[in-house]
């Protein structure tokens, strides 16, 4: 076998081999390069969970459509009997659980009802009114409170409603202590306010669950803007 004579590379062969040396180093790091701003969305993208999306429910008339001959049959299995008026509530409280206060809801101003329920339905209420915050902070919506409309009316109430409100009737759902309405177009805003129509989504999509859980019945009501649920 014939040896291969190595040869010492000249003076310019070395420079030139050097400089190609240092282009293709530098091309490498400048491929590799990483700013402050690539590395904040790395850590954004592997450690920050992306906010669910907002979907509601395709027809509310449709996904909530429990009506009066529907939700009585509940209330009257679960509720207590109709009171009288606010005298007689107040001998009730055993049977009563006080709803008026809440981190997770808020209670309008009540002029035809008053802020108890069943313990079965306060536990619902409070139920709706969790899921409702935790859906508002997996989708990255700010916290908004539901508001509460409309609670246990006695029959002194239903017959002051029924002088200018049609829907008010003389077996009411109201008078058990297990329905209560949450109103769809206003919200109670806690962190900043939200478009009523995407609280609404949200909210929808709350109710729809409980309903298909089997907790409540649901009714969607048009001119009172709000949807009116009973416990199960």
């Amino acid at each position: 076998m014939k040896k291969i004579k190595y040869q010492q590379p000249t003076k310019r062969q070395f420079i030139v081999g050097f400089f190609v040396v240092v282009a293709l180093l530098a091309g490498i790091k400048y491929l590799t390069k990483t700013t402050p701003e690539y590395e904040e969305n790395v850590q954004s993208t592997l450690y920050s969970p992306k906010p669910n999306r907002i979907l509601s429910v395709p027809d509310y008339k449709k996904a909530f459509p429990d009506s009066q001959s529907v939700q009585i049959v509940a209330a009257e299995k679960w509720g207590v009997s109709p009171v009288q008026n606010r005298e007689d509530a107040e001998k009730r409280m055993k049977e009563l659980v006080y709803v008026g206060e809440s981190p997770y809801y808020h209670v309008d101003r009540l002029s035809n009802s008053i802020p108890y329920l069943v313990p079965r339905a306060a536990v619902l209420l409070q139920d709706i009114g969790q899921a409702f915050y935790d859906s508002l902070y997996n989708k990255g919506v700010p916290f908004n409170q539901l508001i509460v409309t409309s609670v246990l009316r006695t029959m002194d109430d239903v017959a002051k409603l029924q002088r200018h409100n049609q829907n008010a009737t003389d077996r009411s759902c109201h008078l058990f202590g297990t329905t209560v309405d949450i109103c769809y177009n206003r919200y109670h805003a806690v962190t900043q306010p939200v478009r009523d129509d995407s609280l609404k989504y949200i909210l929808s999509e709350v109710l729809r669950d409980k309903r298909q859980e089997g907790r409540c019945y649901v009714k969607y009501e048009v001119k009172q803007g709000c949807f009116h649920m009973t416990v199960r």
